[in-house]
């Protein structure tokens, strides 16, 4: 994966609340899980497996004296090792390797072992060092990659017949019980080969949809908030030059060219702060009236002399501040669209407040000539963005009805638990 694709995976993550079970790298949540689950796996197997080659080791020795003790030690010795770091997790792979490594020169070592022995090998009776050959193939599932994993699980057992043919000198006897043996062990071995193979690759490839999931995530994140930035600024500076422009134009008399000349200066500020997080206004909740009397002083600052008509039920709930901003704010572009397309004709607006099923509802009309509403510009933002966007940015509704009879523009907030 690139270096930028995973700086935003990691930066995606890194936002992610964490949990004990989420904490690793989001690369390798599952392998790392399916590497413990395999170690867990193979310490139970390998101490039962070495349990029964123990006690084999105490019965009726095929070795030469002084060399049952020294084979026994040198193998058990390790596998005890590889049993108790695969327990406790820690340096499994490298007493798994090392017993992998000292069983094969154990089994190499074997026919001068057992050369001159007391006692004649039997067909049917395995030497306790048979038990072992699978245990060391599970150990290469450990300790080694795939391409050692299959050598070793194909060697060990045939280094075992060679080697079982050798201290029985080649007698024909021997040829079916060590070519049984070798077939069990050789399809033991690919079995459990083909397993942790098998699941090692589901859990990459897990990890891998789950890590494309999560840079997915971030890169659509990261574009909405782009998106959402982009509106909002774009909204801002549309309603601020367009009251400076409606103020400018109407200027009439040295106090409006005043408020012209503020409207300016406040539009310039807005630029210049755009990029801070500073909430305009207070926070606190609001009634419905004194959202109708904030809409009425915003339309006088526009040079608009507006009576809002109030048709409020008693119980309305209390607006949130920064909801109440945005009504307002989607509101004034409604009247100022009103303004400057339809020249304020039979303009009037009207909040309503209900109990039932609780929340405010804003009307702005005017008798303009209209305009259809699918075909605005992608472009033009004084109804995409500073109407709808900004409504639906805090939980709102908006919708706009527009014919040549005139246009109405309906804003709709409802409280909820969220609120």
């Amino acid at each position: 994966m690139p270096d930028v694709e995973r700086s935003v995976l990691d930066e995606a993550w890194g936002r992610i609340p964490h949990t004990r079970e989420t904490s690793d790298d989001p690369g390798s949540f599952t392998q790392k899980r399916i590497e413990r689950v395999i170690t867990l796996l193979v310490g139970p197997a390998c101490l039962v497996l070495g349990v029964q080659a123990f006690v084999a080791a105490f019965g009726p020795s095929d070795e030469s004296p002084g060399w049952h003790l020294p084979l026994v030690i040198g193998v058990f010795v390790p596998l005890v090792a590889m049993v108790i770091a695969c327990a406790v997790n820690r340096f499994a792979r490298v007493f798994s390797g090392l017993f992998a490594v000292l069983f094969m020169v154990a089994l190499g070592l074997w026919p001068i072992a057992t050369m001159g022995g007391e006692q004649a090998p039997s067909p049917t009776e395995n030497p306790w060092i048979f038990y072992l050959i699978n245990v060391a193939t599970v150990a290469t599932v450990v300790a080694f990659p795939l391409p050692l994993q299959v050598a070793w699980t194909v060697a060990a057992p045939l280094l075992f017949g060679v080697v079982r043919l050798l201290q029985a000198g080649g007698r024909p006897e021997f040829l079916l019980p060590v070519a049984l043996d070798v077939s069990f062990a050789l399809l033991l071995g690919s079995v459990l080969v083909t397993l942790t193979w098998m699941y090692r690759s589901i859990a990459a490839n897990v990890d891998e949809t789950r890590a494309r999931a999560v840079a997915s995530y971030a890169q659509a994140a990261a574009t909405a908030a782009t998106e959402r930035e982009r509106v909002a600024v774009a909204a801002l500076m549309h309603d601020s030059v367009l009251g400076a422009l409606l103020a400018a134009e109407r200027a009439a008399t040295p106090r409006e060219r005043t408020l012209a000349v503020s409207m300016a200066r406040e539009a310039l500020t807005r630029l210049a702060n755009a990029e801070k997080d500073a909430l305009e206004g207070s926070d606190e909740p609001m009634d419905a009236v004194a959202l109708a009397d904030d809409i009425e002083t915003s339309a006088r600052d526009f040079g608009v002399e507006l009576a809002v008509t109030r048709r409020v039920q008693e119980g309305t709930p209390r607006v949130p501040g920064r909801v109440a901003r945005a009504l307002v704010l989607a509101a004034m572009q409604a009247v100022a669209n009103a303004v400057q397309h339809a020249e304020a004709r039979a303009l009037t607006v009207e909040v309503s407040g209900s109990a039932e099923p609780g929340g405010v509802t804003i009307r702005v009309r005017d008798a303009g000539r209209g305009f259809d509403v699918n075909a605005i510009p992608a472009d033009r933002l004084g109804i995409r963005g500073s109407i709808i966007a900004r409504v639906t940015a805090v939980g709102g509704r908006s919708t706009v009805d527009s014919s040549p009879a005139g246009t109405t523009v309906t804003l709709e907030w409802e409280s909820g638990d969220r609120w």
